[in-house]
């Protein structure tokens, strides 16, 4: 009950510090390349950790481990998630994003039964199923849009997948610890992202101004520090600590509450409009994610 306790606050956790980042970037990530956001964003995140390392706060040790496993966990996350997800909400409406992001769980639970052969409970198929629920009436609430763009759905289609298969191989991962995997994770995004933003930048003549971004834009900055520590160090360790404690099933219940955070933070810290419907849909969320992770869990039969 301990392992599993601290397994879903963790997950909670990360979701909390991911449904937190769009305070920080709702207007940074309208009028800034993504591959410049993401690149300053793991160029941070790769500096810190490695500074904390440095100075004896956190310890790695990659010998004798599993790197085949390490780098199959980066590559699908952060590597071809991040890149697929910038594609993807890039040429479709945030409705459409929204919505298939949100089938992350489903695909989750789907990959685990898999490759994995950890079958869900009832139990967790419907407080996820509800979550989903919840997930989209809070979107449509905002505004239903529509962009057909079919490059885009396969993009965010792909993102969906790779997230589901990063959590498989988290889970696979034996032998090495959380901050390990984490250390891999940002390793890995800071060498791609970090290229492929010198690589836009070449290509369009901005070199000088990515270099000087965050020192030119204090929004800019903020977004980088946010996301480099908070979502990529802590939320990314903290992802990886819940998945190796209450598994890819128990962990991927928790990712609609990112939502529901995202939600609440805009009213309340932002001061904008909360509708019924968004009322009705972050409930929803909040009573699938419980439903999901209640104690009844161990006693009910696996399904499929």
């Amino acid at each position: 009950m301990d392992k599993r306790l601290a397994g879903s606050a963790c997950a909670l956790g990360c979701e909390v510090l991911y449904g937190l980042s769009y305070i920080f970037t709702r207007h940074v990530s309208e009028n800034t390349s993504g591959f410049a956001l993401l690149g300053w964003r793991f160029l941070i995140a790769f500096l810190v950790i490695n500074l904390l390392v440095l100075v004896g706060i956190v310890r790695i040790d990659l010998h004798r481990k599993n790197l085949k496993q390490l780098l199959a966990v980066a590559t699908f996350s952060p590597c071809i998630y991040f890149i697929a997800e910038t594609f993807g909400i890039r040429n479709t409406t945030a409705t459409e994003s929204s919505v298939m992001l949100a089938c992350i769980p489903a695909v989750s639970l789907l990959a685990s039964s898999i490759l994995l052969k950890k079958k869900p409970y009832s139990i967790q198929l419907t407080g996820i199923l509800i979550t989903l629920i919840g997930v989209v009436i809070t979107v449509i609430a905002a505004g239903v849009s529509s962009s057909l763009s079919i490059s885009g759905y396969a993009a965010l289609a792909v993102a969906v997948v790779s997230y589901a298969l990063y959590s498989v191989y988290v889970d696979k991962a034996s032998g090495c610890s959380e901050m390990e995997i984490t250390y891999v994770m940002l390793a890995s995004g800071a060498l791609l992202f970090v290229l492929l933003a010198i690589a836009e930048a070449a290509v369009s003549g901005s070199a000088a101004s990515l270099m000087l971004l965050p020192f030119r834009n204090r929004d800019f900055l903020i977004a980088i520090l946010y996301q480099g520590i908070g979502c990529s160090i802590l939320a990314f360790f903290l992802s990886n600590a819940a998945i190796s404690r209450i598994g890819v099933n128990g962990t991927s219940s928790f990712v609609g509450a990112s939502t529901a955070v995202s939600i609440l933070a805009g009213t309340f810290l932002l001061s904008e409009p909360f509708t019924v419907y968004q009322g009705i849909g972050t409930v929803m969320i909040i009573l699938g994610v419980y439903i999901a992770n209640s104690h009844k869990i161990r006693k009910e039969a696996a399904v499929f």
